[in-house]
């Protein structure tokens, strides 16, 4: 189910949800004897500089009508702040951003701020969907438990990043998934995507089923030709659906409502979804998480 809201006004419905979940998520690990065995660890791959706002605009940019660009900057980001306000602190903070002067903003905010946590965060610069790879990969997960934050601009996370973190099964995910800003731009109304932008589609969801899912073929077929053409055939409720799915086949436990985010043109830019790695913690999970995203 897709609860859809309108205006600017969802930058705040989304951090409200997020607040909330790793409230709660602390308070478990808190609370649950078994639990506090794990060291918690909150995970945020494009940091920014902690603030509500920042310059940074994807390679994706041009795939955006110029006039969302300002809307797209002014969303931007304020999800340190909520993690690092926590009447209950994770063990651990990661904060990632691909720009320096954002990582050393970030970090002198972090000094200044919030001193008492400097000796639990670590800042990194560098590409966030790499690094995040990196901690995936390397982590001792069998000690470790995290909420990984994945707030990009344009289509910077791949397949292969979701599944990275889903084989983790340690890492609980909040995803605002590119929909109108990303996927929806690649799909062609009339015919199939180019071959540059099926590419990226495929990376983006995993699989080329996409194509079947989203195209069927035209009613108005060409008398002089052999060949049948497609046209798309896929609302913003359907490419949601289609994400879901997908999520499903890796994750242990996925959130079936979703939260559409639009713009305040009331244009579909974000979808927040919510997914689960820990086959144990999951049920729990997404009974939090689903709870918040149909609020």
């Amino acid at each position: 189910m897709i609860d859809h809201q309108f205006g600017g006004a969802w930058t705040e419905q989304k951090l409200e949800a997020l607040k909330h979940y790793l409230t709660a998520y602390r308070l478990i690990f808190t609370q649950n004897e078994k639990a506090r065995f794990f060291k918690t660890i909150y995970i945020d791959a494009f940091a920014g500089t902690g603030e509500r706002k920042t310059a940074d605009v994807s390679d994706e940019a041009s795939l955006f009508d110029p006039e969302e660009l300002p809307e797209l900057d002014a969303y931007k980001k304020g999800s340190a702040r909520i993690a690092l306000e926590l009447s209950s602190p994770f063990d651990e903070y990661i904060f990632i951003d691909k720009k320096k002067e954002h990582a050393a903003q970030l970090e002198s905010t972090i000094e200044s701020d919030y001193p008492q946590l400097t000796s639990r965060c670590k800042v990194m610069q560098g590409d966030g969907t790499k690094l995040l790879a990196e901690i995936c990969r390397n982590r001792d997960w069998k000690k470790s438990r995290a909420v990984v934050f994945l707030d990009p601009y344009g289509m910077n996370i791949e397949w292969a990043l979701l599944k990275q973190i889903a084989d983790a099964k340690a890492i609980d995910l909040w995803l605002l998934f590119p929909m109108g800003m990303g996927a929806n731009r690649l799909l062609k109304r009339d015919s199939t995507p180019p071959q540059s932008f099926s590419e990226k589609l495929t990376r983006m969801f995993g699989t080329p089923e996409w194509h079947s899912a989203f195209y069927k073929p035209s009613t108005q077929g060409d008398f002089f030709s052999d060949e049948i053409s497609l046209i798309k055939d896929a609302s913003f409720d359907q490419i949601g659906e289609f994400l879901i799915g997908r999520l499903k086949s890796i994750f242990s436990g996925v959130a079936p409502t979703t939260k559409a985010l639009f713009n305040s043109r009331n244009n579909p830019m974000y979808l927040l979804c919510f997914a689960a790695g820990n086959q144990i913690g999951a049920p729990t999970a997404v009974k939090i998480a689903n709870h918040l995203l149909g609020k």
